[in-house]
C-alpha cells in the first residue's frame, strides 16, 4: 500500500499567482489604452496602469517562483 502525504501549499505562492495574474491585466489594459488615452484623467501621459502592471507582474513571477512548491518524494 502506498502512503500518500498531503503538503501544503505556502501562502506566498498563492499571493505571486494572483499578483502575476493582476499584473498581466493590468498591463494589457495599460498597453490598450495608451493609444486611446482618456481625455479626462490627470496625468494619463505616465502610463501608471503600465508601470504597475508590469511591478506586480514581476513581484508575482518573482513569489511564485520562489515559493514553488516542492515535491517530496
Amino acid at each position: 500500500m502506498e502512503s500518500q502525504s498531503h503538503q501544503m501549499i505556502p501562502i506566498w505562492f498563492i499571493i505571486g499567482i494572483n499578483l502575476l495574474v493582476y499584473g498581466v491585466v493590468i498591463f494589457i489594459t495599460g498597453l490598450v489604452d495608451w493609444n486611446h488615452p482618456d481625455p479626462n484623467v490627470a496625468m494619463t501621459e505616465l502610463h501608471a496602469d503600465v508601470w504597475w502592471g508590469g511591478f506586480m507582474l514581476l513581484l508575482g513571477l518573482f513569489y511564485s517562483i520562489r515559493f514553488i512548491p516542492k515535491k517530496n518524494s
